[in-house]
């Protein structure tokens, strides 16, 4: 391949992203190429219509914001208190940074929602594969021997690098970035973040004297990480987790398993394509062979923005605490309840999706925090009295977030909740046996 030399990139949202020899050619890889046309938020341009942006500017912005804790680092003199292996490889954490989203599927992390066992890994663990491919080899070659495995490592949040939380880790400036790019992108005014006073609370620090150093912020942080977490929960609220971005990618969800079910795709070709090669491969298949009706349906519905409609949605001051447990670790029951109801209400199967997103660990917590007086304590989930309180609300503002919705393709106006509640507050196996007793799940 040919000789990269340094550049400059023109971002919109940090403006000048200086590349060093040995970004721009891993830049320059096809590999890299790729995430120009993987959308950063999948469909939630089908709501925002800015929000067109891709991987490509994200993995940007996070190797910029990389290089710029790590110089602050370097100013207050706490690189030096690193070991000579970790001195010589930091300029691989900034490139562990650019690389960290390499593996990412179409459509980003909607395919991520189907069962792990559909795909073949998750983007992180895709990344290992990525980064064993010819091009990416090529352009990391002069780093050295073991480096590629330490960059993997590095992604995936394995490594013993004091500086790895600045990749992988409640710190970690990926979500600075998409925070910030995000909102920018889609015109909202959610992602706000305290970048400068977040990186310049930056040093690193010992839990005790037989731990190893790892990255940590002084006090002055505080109110920096309140907003970092708060922007989370806004853009969680109004844009990640926005109805119609759900109802989207609830029918892309099903789209992609009936896909699997019909053969048209095979796990192992769900990792490499595009957004839009993975839709036009689906289009191809379905011409060529015989594919059910209902993924011809979706496809369409996914193209030309005929979504499903909700005809449930609870928030969550209307559920009860814990309701449906098994929805995120169960999607082949939920699959046979979402036809199940769809069955109940004269439709046919696929019509129908029940939707309850969930991600714990939206505003978790574990990183170090060193007071002024020297004193270093690990902050948690928890929190600490009187100085962040915020991570104390996560339980509540994640139940807050989620939102309990049924969409159908046909239109089909509201539906009573409560049958639906009633079923969702039993236990799996009572949810199992009710689906093979053949007798309605739905009689609202």
């Amino acid at each position: 391949m040919p000789h990269s030399t340094s550049r400059t990139v023109r971002d919109p949202l940090w403006q000048n992203v200086h590349l060093d020899a040995a970004a721009a050619a891993v830049v320059d890889t096809p590999e890299f190429q790729r995430l120009r046309r993987v959308k950063q938020l999948g469909f939630a341009h089908l709501v925002y219509p800015g929000a067109v942006h891709n991987r490509f500017l994200h993995a940007l912005g996070v190797y910029h914001l990389t290089g710029r804790a790590i110089e602050a680092l370097d100013r207050k003199g706490q690189l030096d208190r690193l070991d000579d292996l970790s001195r010589r490889t930091i300029p691989e954490i900034e490139l562990a940074a650019l690389l960290h989203d390499v593996g990412h599927y179409a459509f980003s992390h909607a395919m991520e929602e189907l069962e792990p066992d559909a795909i073949p890994g998750h983007h992180e663990d895709v990344a290992d594969q990525v980064l064993e491919s010819p091009g990416i080899r090529a352009a990391l070659g002069e780093l050295g021997a073991g480096a590629v495995q330490r960059i993997g490592e590095l992604i995936r949040g394995r490594s013993q690098h004091p500086l790895q939380g600045l990749v992988s880790g409640s710190l970690d400036l990926d979500k600075i970035d998409y925070l910030r790019r995000d909102s920018l992108f889609c015109g909202v005014p959610y992602g706000a973040v305290d970048v400068d006073r977040l990186l310049d609370s930056l040093t690193l620090a010992r839990e005790s004297e037989s731990d190893p150093l790892e990255v940590a912020v002084t006090e002055k942080g505080i109110s920096a990480l309140e907003s970092l977490m708060f922007a989370k929960y806004q853009m969680f609220r109004n844009v990640y987790w926005h109805h119609a971005v759900r109802s989207a990618t609830v029918a892309f969800r099903r789209l992609v398993e009936g896909a699997l079910d019909a053969e048209l795709l095979l796990r192992e070709e769900l990792a490499g394509p595009t957004d839009e090669e993975l839709l036009n491969l689906l289009d191809a298949r379905m011409e060529d062979g015989e594919a059910p009706t209902i993924l011809r349906t979706l496809l369409t519905a996914l193209v030309d923005r005929r979504l499903p409609k909700r005809t449930v949605e609870l928030l969550g001051d209307e559920l009860p605490e814990g309701i449906a447990d098994w929805l995120p670790h169960r999607r082949d029951l939920v699959r046979r309840v979402e036809d199940r109801l769809a069955e109940d209400r004269g439709l046919e199967p696929g019509n129908v999706f029940l939707d309850y997103p969930a991600n714990p660990r939206m505003l978790e917590l574990r990183l170090l925090l060193v007071r002024r007086r020297g004193e270093v304590i690990r902050l948690t989930s928890e929190g600490e009295a009187g100085l962040i309180d915020l991570p104390r609300l996560g339980r509540s503002l994640h139940h807050t977030t989620r939102v309990l919705r049924v969409f159908s393709l046909e239109p089909a106006g509201r539906w009573n909740p409560e049958p639906l509640l009633d079923l969702l507050a039993s236990e799996e196996d009572v949810v199992e046996q009710r689906l093979e007793s053949g007798e309605p799940i739905y009689t609202g």
